[in-house]
């Protein structure tokens, strides 16, 4: 069915729900992305993240993933913060981790939106998503113009930066398309200039096995590669540099979600960090998405930037 009509009431109740952007792209193939994925893959940009290869053609298009599909709505959930951690030795630990794993706040969030269909227009078949399928989530955001794709790779939005989640619900609705939006870095080169590790190698290109977020969280090798001493910047779980440094991000405004933030993580100092047992670990971060490391992960990523800073 044509639901352009709903469009407005979905993009109320996703404000109302906390998504601070909504948008509409019709479901299809990824005429673009494909030359980019298959060329990203073939130069092992992935690193030891074997999953990226799996589904392809799903990755590609949405219609595979969820048959009957006709319409991917995406949706913006802010993570910014003015908070930061105490003590300003202690290991940093990426801003999106500060508190409860999004995964469950937004999934959270998504199923209240999908029952909300449901009740406003009728029977709705589709699927939710938050980062946990091969779905090209900026790739949509994009294409659903709510913003641009960055050199650094993340989605940048004009009025409030790159600090936010992106999440989806696919579905058999039909919507027009939104008006995509032109990209705006300019000449600027702030995220490649400051990456402690190279890692963006080109405008738009992450070697995503350089790249610390992948390093300290997605790699589980016992050591990580010696490579990268003295190159971490104190970064234990995940890196902010090449959104700290984006010009666009002095537009982002503090979220509201108090579930985003553990203030007993933020108090913890250099030394809290280091003495970590697997006790302290499983009370401080239950519910964390720090638990992806899993313990000797994350005792590895501590022992190899304090040796850094040594």
């Amino acid at each position: 069915m044509n639901a352009n009509k709903h469009k407005h009431s979905i993009i109320s109740k996703a404000q109302e729900l906390g998504f601070f952007y909504c948008g509409f792209s019709k479901a299809g193939f990824l005429e673009e992305e494909a030359p980019k994925l298959e060329n990203w893959l073939k130069n092992n940009h992935q690193g030891k993240m074997s999953y990226m290869e799996n589904h392809f053609d799903k990755r590609l298009d949405p219609t595979k993933l969820v048959p009957g599909s006709k319409s991917v709505i995406s949706l913006l959930f802010n993570y910014a913060t003015e908070a930061s951690q105490k003590d300003p030795d202690a290991p940093k630990i990426s801003k999106y981790a500060f508190g409860e794993d999004y995964h469950y706040i937004v999934k959270e969030k998504l199923v209240q939106l999908f029952d909300f269909l449901n009740e406003s227009i009728g029977a709705v078949e589709g699927r939710a998503f938050v980062d946990s399928a091969p779905v090209m989530d900026k790739a949509w955001a994009k294409k659903s113009g709510l913003g641009w794709i960055g050199k650094n790779s993340n989605l940048i939005h004009p009025k409030e930066g790159s600090f936010f989640f992106i999440a989806e619900l696919i579905t058999d609705l039909e919507f027009d398309q939104d008006p995509v939006m032109k990209d705006y870095c300019g000449t600027c080169t702030k995220c490649i200039d400051d990456c402690p590790t190279d890692a963006i190698i080109e405008p738009y290109v992450v070697d995503g096995s350089k790249c610390i977020s992948y390093l300290t969280i997605e790699l589980k090798d016992e050591l990580l590669p010696s490579e990268f001493k003295g190159k971490m910047d104190n970064w234990a779980f995940g890196c902010d540099v090449c959104q700290d440094v984006c010009p666009w991000n002095r537009f982002s405004k503090p979220h509201q979600e108090s579930r985003l933030e553990n203030p007993k993580l933020l108090d913890f100092t250099k030394k809290d960090w280091m003495d970590l047992n697997e006790e302290t670990y499983r009370e401080l971060l239950k519910r964390s998405p720090m638990k992806r490391t899993k313990f000797n992960g994350l005792k590895r990523n501590l022992r190899f930037v304090n040796t850094d800073a040594k």
